[in-house]
Protein backbone atom coordinates (compact mmCIF):
# COMPACT_ATOMS: atom_id res chain seq x y z
CA UNK A 1 0.00 0.00 0.00
CA UNK A 2 1.42 3.58 -0.69
CA UNK A 3 2.26 5.78 2.04
CA UNK A 4 0.61 8.92 0.77
CA UNK A 5 1.81 10.93 4.13
CA UNK A 6 -0.45 14.09 5.02
CA UNK A 7 1.71 16.90 4.36
CA UNK A 8 1.77 20.79 5.41
CA UNK A 9 4.30 23.81 6.14
CA UNK A 10 3.64 26.19 8.78
CA UNK A 11 3.53 29.80 8.46
CA UNK A 12 7.31 29.43 9.25
CA UNK A 13 8.04 26.90 7.13
CA UNK A 14 8.67 24.20 9.14
CA UNK A 15 7.36 21.04 7.45
CA UNK A 16 4.85 18.98 8.72
CA UNK A 17 4.55 14.96 7.67
CA UNK A 18 1.89 12.65 9.35
CA UNK A 19 1.47 9.37 8.55
CA UNK A 20 -1.82 7.91 10.37
CA UNK A 21 -1.25 3.50 11.36
CA UNK A 22 -3.14 1.91 13.55
CA UNK A 23 -1.32 -1.52 13.97
CA UNK A 24 -0.16 -0.66 17.58
CA UNK A 25 -1.16 2.09 19.73
CA UNK A 26 2.04 3.94 19.58
CA UNK A 27 3.60 6.79 17.74
CA UNK A 28 6.98 7.69 16.29
CA UNK A 29 8.10 11.69 16.31
CA UNK A 30 11.08 12.73 14.03
CA UNK A 31 12.17 16.31 13.81
CA UNK A 32 15.36 16.56 11.79
CA UNK A 33 16.81 19.69 11.60
CA UNK A 34 19.64 20.76 9.19
CA UNK A 35 22.05 21.77 11.99
CA UNK A 36 24.30 18.58 11.34
CA UNK A 37 28.39 18.24 11.64
CA UNK A 38 28.37 19.78 8.24
CA UNK A 39 28.20 23.47 10.03
CA UNK A 40 30.49 22.97 12.55
CA UNK A 41 32.84 26.21 12.86
CA UNK A 42 36.35 25.61 11.56
CA UNK A 43 38.50 24.94 15.05
CA UNK A 44 35.20 23.38 17.31
CA UNK A 45 34.16 20.56 14.91
CA UNK A 46 32.13 18.35 17.46
CA UNK A 47 29.99 21.22 17.84
CA UNK A 48 26.82 19.71 16.82
CA UNK A 49 27.99 16.42 18.51
CA UNK A 50 28.53 17.97 21.80
CA UNK A 51 24.86 20.16 21.23
CA UNK A 52 23.57 16.92 20.68
CA UNK A 53 24.44 15.97 24.04
CA UNK A 54 23.34 18.77 25.55
CA UNK A 55 19.81 19.97 23.95
CA UNK A 56 17.58 17.20 26.31
CA UNK A 57 18.91 17.44 29.56
CA UNK A 58 17.02 20.37 30.71
CA UNK A 59 15.24 23.16 29.43
CA UNK A 60 13.46 26.44 30.12
CA UNK A 61 10.02 24.96 31.66
CA UNK A 62 11.64 21.37 32.66
CA UNK A 63 14.88 20.44 34.45
CA UNK A 64 16.84 17.26 33.28
CA UNK A 65 15.24 14.99 36.66
CA UNK A 66 11.33 16.41 35.13
CA UNK A 67 12.33 15.36 31.75
CA UNK A 68 13.78 11.69 32.40
CA UNK A 69 10.66 11.31 35.25
CA UNK A 70 7.85 12.23 32.26
CA UNK A 71 9.89 10.03 29.99
CA UNK A 72 9.96 7.19 32.16
CA UNK A 73 6.53 7.20 33.91
CA UNK A 74 4.95 7.23 30.34
CA UNK A 75 6.80 4.44 29.12
CA UNK A 76 8.74 6.64 26.29
CA UNK A 77 11.65 7.52 25.10
CA UNK A 78 13.43 10.55 23.76
CA UNK A 79 17.02 10.44 21.96
CA UNK A 80 18.81 13.07 19.85
CA UNK A 81 21.68 12.33 17.35
CA UNK A 82 24.06 14.94 14.90
CA UNK A 83 24.25 13.56 11.80
CA UNK A 84 26.65 15.26 8.83
CA UNK A 85 23.80 17.18 7.77
CA UNK A 86 20.70 16.60 10.21
CA UNK A 87 20.11 16.60 13.92
CA UNK A 88 17.55 14.74 14.78
CA UNK A 89 15.00 14.39 17.80
CA UNK A 90 13.23 11.37 17.95
CA UNK A 91 10.55 10.30 20.68
CA UNK A 92 8.32 7.34 21.10
CA UNK A 93 5.10 7.00 22.77
CA UNK A 94 1.89 5.60 23.42
CA UNK A 95 -0.72 7.54 21.39
CA UNK A 96 -2.40 8.64 24.61
CA UNK A 97 0.38 10.46 25.37
CA UNK A 98 1.42 11.63 21.93
CA UNK A 99 0.30 15.37 22.96
CA UNK A 100 2.44 15.75 26.10
CA UNK A 101 5.56 14.05 24.72
CA UNK A 102 5.21 15.90 21.18
CA UNK A 103 5.03 19.35 23.29
CA UNK A 104 8.26 18.19 25.36
CA UNK A 105 9.73 17.60 22.45
CA UNK A 106 8.76 21.28 21.22
CA UNK A 107 10.41 22.22 24.42
CA UNK A 108 13.86 20.45 23.64
CA UNK A 109 14.29 21.54 20.46
CA UNK A 110 13.34 25.52 21.08
CA UNK A 111 14.10 26.54 24.61
CA UNK A 112 17.13 24.24 25.67
CA UNK A 113 18.70 25.29 28.92
CA UNK A 114 22.63 24.31 28.30
CA UNK A 115 23.29 24.33 31.77
CA UNK A 116 27.04 25.05 32.41
CA UNK A 117 27.41 21.49 34.47
CA UNK A 118 25.73 19.89 31.71
CA UNK A 119 28.14 20.91 28.97
CA UNK A 120 31.27 19.64 30.93
CA UNK A 121 29.62 16.53 31.90
CA UNK A 122 28.27 16.10 28.09
CA UNK A 123 32.27 16.78 27.21
CA UNK A 124 33.27 14.59 29.39
CA UNK A 125 31.26 11.59 27.68
CA UNK A 126 31.94 13.13 24.46
CA UNK A 127 35.93 13.47 24.60
CA UNK A 128 35.52 9.24 26.29
CA UNK A 129 33.99 8.73 23.27
CA UNK A 130 36.52 10.38 20.98
CA UNK A 131 39.30 8.32 22.76
CA UNK A 132 37.04 4.85 22.17
CA UNK A 133 37.23 5.94 18.25
CA UNK A 134 40.96 6.67 18.12
CA UNK A 135 41.38 2.80 19.96
CA UNK A 136 39.56 1.82 16.94
CA UNK A 137 41.04 0.54 13.70
CA UNK A 138 37.77 0.63 11.53
CA UNK A 139 37.05 4.13 12.78
CA UNK A 140 40.25 5.75 12.24
CA UNK A 141 40.75 4.42 8.58
CA UNK A 142 37.20 5.74 8.12
CA UNK A 143 38.56 9.05 10.05
CA UNK A 144 41.86 9.28 8.35
CA UNK A 145 40.20 8.13 4.49
CA UNK A 146 37.45 10.69 5.16
CA UNK A 147 39.83 13.87 5.61
CA UNK A 148 42.17 12.90 2.73
CA UNK A 149 39.35 11.93 0.31
CA UNK A 150 37.47 15.55 1.54
CA UNK A 151 40.50 17.55 2.16
CA UNK A 152 38.82 21.11 1.35
CA UNK A 153 35.26 20.06 2.50
CA UNK A 154 33.25 19.51 5.40
CA UNK A 155 32.57 16.02 4.44
CA UNK A 156 36.17 15.64 5.39
CA UNK A 157 36.37 16.51 9.46
CA UNK A 158 35.66 14.22 12.19
CA UNK A 159 32.07 14.49 12.94
CA UNK A 160 32.65 14.04 16.15
CA UNK A 161 35.44 16.53 16.45
CA UNK A 162 39.00 16.06 18.31
CA UNK A 163 40.25 16.23 22.16
CA UNK A 164 41.28 19.29 20.82
CA UNK A 165 38.09 21.15 18.86
CA UNK A 166 35.93 19.72 21.65
CA UNK A 167 38.29 21.54 24.21
CA UNK A 168 37.62 24.63 22.77
CA UNK A 169 33.81 24.67 22.58
CA UNK A 170 31.85 26.48 25.40
CA UNK A 171 28.73 26.79 26.62
CA UNK A 172 28.13 30.33 24.61
CA UNK A 173 29.05 28.75 21.69
CA UNK A 174 26.57 26.15 21.70
CA UNK A 175 24.52 29.00 22.48
CA UNK A 176 25.52 30.76 19.25
CA UNK A 177 25.14 27.37 16.92
CA UNK A 178 21.87 26.58 18.65
CA UNK A 179 20.48 29.90 17.49
CA UNK A 180 22.03 29.90 14.17
CA UNK A 181 21.37 26.81 13.01
CA UNK A 182 18.05 25.42 14.71
CA UNK A 183 15.34 28.23 12.60
CA UNK A 184 11.78 27.18 11.33
CA UNK A 185 13.33 26.89 7.66
CA UNK A 186 15.36 23.56 7.44
CA UNK A 187 13.08 22.01 10.33
CA UNK A 188 11.09 18.77 9.28
CA UNK A 189 8.41 17.18 11.83
CA UNK A 190 7.06 13.08 11.22
CA UNK A 191 4.74 12.26 12.89
CA UNK A 192 3.57 8.37 12.44
CA UNK A 193 1.70 6.13 14.33
CA UNK A 194 -1.66 5.92 16.19
CA UNK A 195 -2.44 9.36 15.43
CA UNK A 196 -4.69 11.45 12.90
CA UNK A 197 -2.71 14.42 10.57
CA UNK A 198 -5.29 17.13 12.26
CA UNK A 199 -3.88 16.04 15.77
CA UNK A 200 -0.18 15.87 14.23
CA UNK A 201 -1.06 19.60 12.45
CA UNK A 202 -2.44 21.09 15.90
CA UNK A 203 0.33 19.71 17.95
CA UNK A 204 2.82 21.06 15.52
CA UNK A 205 0.93 24.41 14.94
CA UNK A 206 1.08 24.68 18.89
CA UNK A 207 4.85 23.63 19.38
CA UNK A 208 6.36 25.51 16.44
CA UNK A 209 4.60 27.92 14.77
CA UNK A 210 5.27 30.84 17.11
CA UNK A 211 9.00 30.36 16.41
CA UNK A 212 10.59 33.01 14.50
CA UNK A 213 14.66 32.50 14.08
CA UNK A 214 15.90 33.71 10.81
CA UNK A 215 18.65 31.45 9.02
CA UNK A 216 21.97 32.42 8.32
CA UNK A 217 22.70 32.31 4.83
CA UNK A 218 24.28 28.90 3.12
CA UNK A 219 26.48 29.24 0.09
CA UNK A 220 25.49 26.84 -3.04
CA UNK A 221 27.01 23.14 -2.36
CA UNK A 222 30.14 23.05 -4.85
CA UNK A 223 30.62 19.94 -6.75
CA UNK A 224 33.35 17.92 -5.21
CA UNK A 225 36.33 17.01 -7.57
CA UNK A 226 37.60 13.77 -7.60
CA UNK A 227 40.71 12.43 -6.75
CA UNK A 228 43.63 12.70 -9.77
CA UNK A 229 46.08 9.91 -7.94
CA UNK A 230 46.30 6.85 -6.07
CA UNK A 231 46.79 8.19 -2.28
CA UNK A 232 47.65 5.42 0.36
CA UNK A 233 48.08 5.93 3.83
CA UNK A 234 49.14 3.53 6.79
CA UNK A 235 48.21 3.79 10.08
CA UNK A 236 50.36 1.70 12.49
CA UNK A 237 48.17 0.26 15.41
CA UNK A 238 50.40 -2.92 16.49
CA UNK A 239 48.21 -3.91 19.49
CA UNK A 240 45.16 -4.74 17.98
CA UNK A 241 43.80 -7.84 16.29
CA UNK A 242 43.37 -7.08 13.25
CA UNK A 243 44.17 -4.33 10.40
CA UNK A 244 41.05 -2.65 9.14
CA UNK A 245 41.23 -0.90 5.51
CA UNK A 246 39.24 1.93 4.27
CA UNK A 247 39.11 2.34 0.34
CA UNK A 248 37.13 5.32 -1.02
CA UNK A 249 36.07 7.59 -4.35
CA UNK A 250 33.94 10.82 -4.20
CA UNK A 251 30.40 9.16 -5.07
CA UNK A 252 27.47 10.90 -6.46
CA UNK A 253 24.81 13.19 -4.92
CA UNK A 254 21.34 11.84 -3.98
CA UNK A 255 19.79 14.24 -6.57
CA UNK A 256 22.28 12.69 -9.69
CA UNK A 257 19.95 11.34 -12.19
CA UNK A 258 23.42 8.64 -12.23
CA UNK A 259 22.21 7.80 -8.16
CA UNK A 260 20.44 4.52 -9.22
CA UNK A 261 22.15 2.76 -11.44
CA UNK A 262 25.21 3.44 -8.80
CA UNK A 263 22.80 2.05 -6.70
CA UNK A 264 22.39 -0.61 -8.26
CA UNK A 265 26.12 -1.25 -9.29
CA UNK A 266 27.03 -0.87 -5.79
CA UNK A 267 24.38 -3.54 -4.47
CA UNK A 268 25.49 -6.28 -6.77
CA UNK A 269 29.56 -5.40 -6.48
CA UNK A 270 29.86 -5.14 -2.62
CA UNK A 271 26.09 -5.82 -0.87
CA UNK A 272 23.96 -8.44 -2.32
CA UNK A 273 24.26 -11.84 -1.40
CA UNK A 274 26.32 -11.73 1.66
CA UNK A 275 28.43 -9.08 0.29
CA UNK A 276 28.14 -9.51 -3.45
CA UNK A 277 31.25 -9.89 -5.62
CA UNK A 278 33.72 -8.84 -2.73
CA UNK A 279 32.41 -11.05 -0.31
CA UNK A 280 32.37 -13.72 -2.87
CA UNK A 281 35.62 -13.27 -3.78
CA UNK A 282 37.47 -12.14 -0.35
CA UNK A 283 35.71 -13.68 1.83
CA UNK A 284 34.24 -17.09 0.33
CA UNK A 285 36.45 -18.15 -1.98
CA UNK A 286 40.00 -16.89 -0.65
CA UNK A 287 38.87 -16.78 3.08
CA UNK A 288 40.64 -13.79 4.03
CA UNK A 289 38.06 -11.18 5.48
CA UNK A 290 36.39 -10.82 8.75
CA UNK A 291 33.87 -8.80 6.44
CA UNK A 292 34.09 -6.89 3.36
CA UNK A 293 30.83 -5.00 2.00
CA UNK A 294 30.76 -1.23 0.03
CA UNK A 295 28.82 1.20 0.67
CA UNK A 296 27.30 4.31 -1.30
CA UNK A 297 26.67 7.32 1.14
CA UNK A 298 24.88 9.93 -1.93
CA UNK A 299 23.72 13.00 -0.06
CA UNK A 300 23.15 16.83 -0.21
CA UNK A 301 26.77 16.18 -1.56
CA UNK A 302 28.94 13.62 -2.76
CA UNK A 303 29.46 11.06 -0.25
CA UNK A 304 31.97 8.74 -0.37
CA UNK A 305 31.41 5.50 -2.31
CA UNK A 306 33.15 3.13 0.40
CA UNK A 307 35.06 -0.12 0.38
CA UNK A 308 35.91 -1.97 3.37
CA UNK A 309 37.52 -4.44 4.90
CA UNK A 310 38.21 -6.25 8.14
CA UNK A 311 41.72 -8.84 7.36
CA UNK A 312 44.25 -10.46 9.53
CA UNK A 313 47.92 -7.72 9.03
CA UNK A 314 49.21 -10.83 7.01
CA UNK A 315 46.45 -10.54 4.03
CA UNK A 316 46.08 -6.76 3.99
CA UNK A 317 48.54 -6.65 0.73
CA UNK A 318 46.28 -9.95 -1.02
CA UNK A 319 43.01 -8.23 0.30
CA UNK A 320 43.97 -4.28 -1.55
CA UNK A 321 44.53 -6.00 -4.78
CA UNK A 322 41.70 -8.35 -4.53
CA UNK A 323 39.93 -5.24 -4.47
CA UNK A 324 41.60 -3.92 -7.03
CA UNK A 325 41.31 -6.60 -9.00
CA UNK A 326 37.08 -6.95 -8.48
CA UNK A 327 36.57 -3.13 -9.14
CA UNK A 328 38.67 -3.28 -12.33
CA UNK A 329 36.48 -6.26 -13.22
CA UNK A 330 33.49 -4.56 -12.78
CA UNK A 331 34.57 -1.46 -14.91
CA UNK A 332 36.13 -2.84 -17.67
CA UNK A 333 33.64 -5.82 -18.22
CA UNK A 334 30.27 -5.07 -16.62
CA UNK A 335 27.68 -6.64 -14.60
CA UNK A 336 25.91 -9.38 -15.90
CA UNK A 337 22.29 -9.52 -17.03
CA UNK A 338 21.80 -12.55 -13.92
CA UNK A 339 23.60 -9.90 -11.65
CA UNK A 340 21.65 -6.78 -12.97
CA UNK A 341 18.20 -8.19 -12.17
CA UNK A 342 19.01 -9.96 -8.85
CA UNK A 343 20.54 -6.83 -7.51
CA UNK A 344 17.05 -4.58 -8.12
CA UNK A 345 15.20 -7.78 -7.33
CA UNK A 346 16.75 -7.57 -4.38
CA UNK A 347 17.04 -3.56 -3.72
CA UNK A 348 12.60 -3.31 -5.15
CA UNK A 349 11.73 -6.48 -2.76
CA UNK A 350 13.65 -4.86 0.51
CA UNK A 351 11.23 -1.81 0.38
CA UNK A 352 8.71 -3.18 1.65
CA UNK A 353 10.66 -4.66 5.10
CA UNK A 354 12.14 -0.90 5.14
CA UNK A 355 8.28 0.32 5.68
CA UNK A 356 7.62 -2.29 8.38
CA UNK A 357 7.45 -0.53 11.37
CA UNK A 358 6.49 3.31 12.51
CA UNK A 359 10.67 4.50 12.59
CA UNK A 360 11.25 3.18 9.29
CA UNK A 361 8.38 5.13 7.50
CA UNK A 362 9.89 7.62 9.50
CA UNK A 363 13.00 8.02 8.60
CA UNK A 364 12.21 7.18 5.16
CA UNK A 365 9.86 10.47 4.90
CA UNK A 366 12.90 12.52 6.51
CA UNK A 367 15.31 11.27 3.71
CA UNK A 368 12.54 11.97 1.36
CA UNK A 369 11.80 15.65 2.59
CA UNK A 370 15.74 16.55 2.54
CA UNK A 371 16.12 15.58 -0.91
CA UNK A 372 13.25 16.80 -2.43
CA UNK A 373 11.89 13.29 -4.29
CA UNK A 374 8.52 13.94 -4.01
CA UNK A 375 5.29 13.11 -1.23
CA UNK A 376 5.02 10.08 -3.33
CA UNK A 377 8.71 8.65 -4.01
CA UNK A 378 7.45 5.21 -1.84
CA UNK A 379 5.21 4.51 -5.07
CA UNK A 380 7.46 5.83 -7.93
CA UNK A 381 10.68 4.06 -6.39
CA UNK A 382 10.59 0.36 -7.90
CA UNK A 383 10.04 1.82 -10.93
CA UNK A 384 13.31 4.12 -10.81
CA UNK A 385 14.95 0.83 -10.00
CA UNK A 386 13.40 -1.37 -12.11
CA UNK A 387 14.28 1.46 -15.41
CA UNK A 388 17.90 0.89 -14.54
CA UNK A 389 19.27 -0.73 -17.35
CA UNK A 390 22.68 -2.79 -18.10
CA UNK A 391 24.05 0.05 -19.66
CA UNK A 392 23.48 2.25 -17.06
CA UNK A 393 24.64 0.47 -14.19
CA UNK A 394 28.14 -0.08 -16.33
CA UNK A 395 28.58 3.11 -17.05
CA UNK A 396 28.35 4.24 -13.38
CA UNK A 397 30.94 1.46 -12.91
CA UNK A 398 33.44 3.01 -15.12
CA UNK A 399 32.58 6.42 -14.22
CA UNK A 400 33.36 5.44 -10.30
CA UNK A 401 35.61 2.80 -10.47
CA UNK A 402 39.04 3.38 -10.90
CA UNK A 403 41.65 1.69 -8.57
CA UNK A 404 44.15 3.91 -9.88
CA UNK A 405 42.42 7.04 -8.27
CA UNK A 406 41.39 5.36 -5.29
CA UNK A 407 42.21 6.59 -1.83
CA UNK A 408 43.29 4.04 0.58
CA UNK A 409 43.85 3.74 4.22
CA UNK A 410 44.92 0.70 6.39
CA UNK A 411 44.82 1.28 10.09
CA UNK A 412 45.94 -1.83 12.63
CA UNK A 413 48.99 -3.87 13.18
CA UNK A 414 50.26 -3.58 9.74
CA UNK A 415 53.55 -1.03 8.90
CA UNK A 416 54.30 -1.60 5.00
CA UNK A 417 54.75 2.02 3.62
CA UNK A 418 53.02 0.82 -0.01
CA UNK A 419 50.36 -0.97 -1.48
CA UNK A 420 50.74 -2.09 -5.31
CA UNK A 421 48.12 -2.12 -7.51
CA UNK A 422 47.16 -5.26 -8.84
Amino acid sequence: MPLEPVRRSLRNDVVVLAKETRTTPAVTILVGLRAGAFHDPSGREGSAALLARVLDRGTEHHTESEIADELDGRGASLSVMAGRHQLTVSATCLSEDFDTIFSLVGDVIRRPLMDAHEVETRRAELLTAILQDEDDPGAVAVDVLMGRLYPHHPYGRRPRGTAQTVGRITREHLIDFHQRWFTPEGTTVVVVGDVDADSVLAAATRAFESWVSPRAPESPMARIPRGLARDIEVVPMMSKAQADIAYAFVGVRRSDPEYYPAWVMNNALGQYALGGRLGDSIRERQGMAYYVYSTLDASLAEGPFMVRAGVAASDVDRTVASIDRELTLVARDGLSTKELDESKNYLIGSIPRQLETNAGIAGFLLSVQIHGLGIDHDQRLPDFIAAVSLDEANRAARRLLDPLRACIVVAGPYQKPDVAVA
